[in-house]
């Protein structure tokens, strides 16, 4: 289904890393985080969850279209395939909210992460 692959994608999105990437210097945020997002309002998958990555504040999502970053004050800005998240990190937990589509029909939410 469509707007389980959205769910699924926009969970990846908001905090993973490629974990065979490089040696790079490390940000305050890299690490492994159990991140959920609650759909609010829409059609998209009511909730999930999964532990990602993050590295050297990059996101990236393999297999999707993922840009965005984590700054080193904590501050989370994602884009993918049409849906935008934000939000913001502090130690260790954030949250912050998302919005997309799902055939169509806008839908959105909040997620919440905490570093494992």
């Amino acid at each position: 289904m469509r707007h389980n692959r959205i769910g699924m994608a926009l969970l990846a999105a908001i905090l993973a890393g490629s974990a065979a990437a490089p040696a790079r210097a490390q940000t305050p945020y890299d690490g492994q985080w159990q991140v959920t997002i609650v759909t609010n309002s829409g059609s998209c998958e009511p909730s999930a969850s999964s532990t990602l990555t993050v590295a050297d504040g990059k996101i990236s999502a393999p297999g999707a279209n993922v840009s965005g970053s984590i700054g080193r004050e904590g501050l989370v800005k994602v884009s993918i395939n049409g849906a935008y998240a934000n939000g913001q990190l502090s130690g260790n937990s954030g949250s912050g909210k998302w919005n997309g589509a799902s055939a169509g029909i806008p839908c959105s939410g909040r997620w919440q992460a905490s570093r494992m």
